[in-house]
């Protein structure tokens, strides 16, 4: 009895791509196996969850700082000005998507440390509570 329904065998090269299949988690986890932005990175290693970890917090951090500062002095040439702001944006809006990227490996280490970042970098760079004070 045939019971392959008339439908061909799979090309080989498919079939590397069956015997390599890994789960991916789709709910919060905890655990020091993940990946992050990159596959098979960081592994099974501590060290480079460790370093994961930092990379994104760092990274959620410079969106906040690149977010509250303003680099362009107020009576700088408008085209440059111009173009230095997008340049800024594209930077601050690169950044903000490689954090959401991350934060789709759904670990609750990296979600924490995502949070973590913008918190402080609000903190330090958004909040009252380094601001200058107003001269009036």
């Amino acid at each position: 009895m045939d019971h392959d329904m008339g439908m061909a065998a799979p090309p080989p090269s498919t079939m590397v791509m069956m015997k390599r299949r890994h789960f991916m988690h789709m709910t919060f986890f905890w655990g020091t196996k993940s990946e992050v932005l990159f596959d098979q990175w960081p592994g099974d290693s501590r060290g480079m969850y460790a370093l994961a970890l930092l990379f994104v917090f760092v990274m959620s951090f410079l969106v906040e700082w690149l977010s509250h500062t303003r680099f362009m002095k107020p009576g700088s040439n408008k085209l440059s000005a111009g173009l230095g702001q997008t340049v800024l944006h594209l930077l601050r809006v690169g950044l903000a998507y490689l954090v959401m990227l991350a934060l789709m490996s759904f670990n609750a280490g990296v979600f924490l440390m995502a949070v973590l970042g913008h918190a402080l970098g609000f903190f330090f760079f958004g909040s009252r509570a380094f601001a200058k004070p107003h001269n009036g």
